[in-house]
């Protein structure tokens, strides 16, 4: 789709960047986007491994476009995002193409809501609803409205967004086939930069729903998670007013051109192991678009398996099963690599599964670090080429490579620096209390987090519990970083004390170096 190749853009910046600099102006200024710019290849991709091939529902529809267009697709959006997002109309729990949200944040504010409740001695029904071609069933003139009425964009950008929408064309290249060009009547382009922010702007009045019916209510893009609190006293009640609350989200997106996929969508009832809740449970499933979606014993959520009673055993062992399937693909060509390129791979293909939204795992069965742990080292020991029976500590040491269970306490510190520092995602500023004595004292000044009170042990692993921990054990020289506005000095401090304490350096260089990073 590049008439100008992207390599030539890059290398050719000083005289092509003034060009495309005039030509966005003209865009903007008229209001209007280059109709060349308007066609998109599109390129079906499986959604994931195992699907029948033959199906197309199987697939994604990617759309490949002009390198260009997304250069001016991406400063639309820097006008954009800010005015849309900071907007009372748009939701605090869609975390989806936002700075500072992520799968991860979205996790930590569902699960910190399972934990109180489940510490309230309450269970937790939740459904995740799985929406059919979202981004392809988008209404143009639906979307200019709400965009008007709820977001106050007019005159030039309004114009700008009706021309960018209008007269998109696609075909649907397969190796070397292609079919013929179809307009676009509904939509956004999967693969675009303006596209996302639109479908969150389009999709924002469902958190309004829930709020009325009182019903918790997050979402990640098209993914979207309904839960109530169930106590043995209101369960008809509370069960009456989530399946109304469905109802009414179902006839909102019936609407708006959307639909919800029953086949896909779960349901699942979370509680403590000695509750015994699903024998308890009047219900064995919830109507979902007029389908009836069976309550399972576990259900993937944004990339983590999350079973009724959160012992992550299903998640870690899916970890585990996938990263040893790299582990092996990477000892066959271990030796065709240098030490840098095995370990860029080892991080790139295993580090990154072990890293995903592990503060999830923060307080987890010691069985569950136990099998991370092993899959760390035997990534290691092809990387360093060690024997089985060479000890571990000194090789994670060599590679600084932080321990499964340190690096959990790492993620969760630069997470609450992030909310701290930024104040985002407010889901996660407001669970965050700092700590306020009701008298002066040393510790008024020592950057303290207030603890929640907590009456079960598995509460202890919610988000707000962990923050309050391991925020609270760090050192003063490192949780005043937070104050300097240094994010890099705060995790390079933070490591420094979990290795540090890890592998015994005296803490003594740890504060010399805070000294010297906030004096430079």
């Amino acid at each position: 789709m590049d008439f100008v190749p992207t390599s030539v853009l890059i290398r050719c910046t000083r005289v092509l960047a003034p060009l495309i600099a005039t030509l966005a102006s003209l865009s903007f200024a008229e209001g209007r986007f280059p109709a060349s710019f308007k066609k998109a290849q599109v390129t079906p991709l499986l959604k994931k491994e195992g699907p029948d091939s033959s199906n197309p529902a199987n697939f994604r529809p990617i759309s490949n476009l002009n390198t260009i267009s997304k250069i001016i697709e991406r400063l639309a959006l820097t006008r954009l995002r800010q005015h849309i997002t900071q907007s009372a109309n748009f939701s605090d729990t869609q975390s989806a193409y936002r700075k500072h949200h992520s799968t991860e944040t979205a996790l930590l504010h569902v699960l910190n809501d399972i934990y109180g409740d489940i510490d309230n001695g309450r269970r937790t029904l939740l459904v995740a609803l799985d929406m059919s071609a979202a981004f392809d069933t988008i209404e143009h003139s639906v979307l200019l409205e709400r965009l008007r009425n709820s977001f106050g964009v007019s005159g030039i950008a309004i114009t700008w967004i009706e021309s960018y929408l209008t007269d998109q064309t696609q075909f649907v290249r397969f190796q070397s086939a292609c079919s013929l060009s179809t307009a676009c009547i509904c939509g956004v382009p999967q693969g675009s930069v303006l596209g996302p922010l639109l479908f969150v702007a389009y999709t924002a009045p469902m958190a309004n729903i829930a709020s009325q019916y009182g019903v918790s209510y997050h979402q990640y893009a098209d993914d979207t998670q309904v839960y109530v609190a169930v106590s043995k006293s209101s369960i008809s009640t509370t069960i009456d007013n989530l399946q109304n609350c469905m109802t009414a989200v179902h006839l909102w997106l019936t609407q708006n051109g959307l639909v919800i996929n029953p086949d896909k969508s779960e349901a699942v009832l979370f509680s403590t192991v000695q509750s015994n809740a699903a024998s308890q449970f009047p219900l064995t499933s919830i109507d979902v678009a007029g389908s009836a979606v069976p309550l399972t014993d576990s259900l993937k959520l944004l990339g983590v398996t999350l079973d009724r009673h959160l012992t992550f055993g299903q998640h870690v062992q899916n970890v585990c099963r996938t990263s040893q399937y790299h582990i092996r693909a990477l000892r066959h060509i271990r030796s065709s690599l240098t030490a840098d390129m095995a370990r860029t791979v080892a991080c790139a293909l295993v580090n990154s599964r072990l890293d995903y939204a592990n503060a999830v795992l923060y307080k987890t069965s010691r069985a569950n670090i136990t099998k991370l742990q092993r899959v760390q080292n035997s990534l290691a020991r092809v990387i360093m080429n060690n024997k089985r029976t060479d000890h571990m500590h000194p090789v994670l040491e060599q590679l600084h490579w932080l321990p499964v269970s340190y690096r959990i306490d790492y993620k969760v510190a630069t997470l609450a620096f992030k909310v701290r520092s930024t104040g985002s995602p407010v889901y996660l500023r407001n669970i965050i209390n700092d700590y306020e004595p009701t008298r002066e004292l040393r510790s008024s000044k020592q950057l303290l987090l207030s603890r929640p009170s907590t009456r079960t042990e598995i509460a202890r692993r919610a988000f707000s519990q962990a923050v309050f921990t391991v925020w609270n054990e760090l050192p003063l020289n490192i949780r005043s970083a937070d104050t300097f506005g240094h994010s890099e000095l705060f995790y390079r401090l933070a490591f420094l004390q979990c290795s540090g304490v890890l592998w015994h350096k005296e803490d003594s260089n740890i504060s010399n170096m805070a000294c010297v990073m906030h004096s430079g």
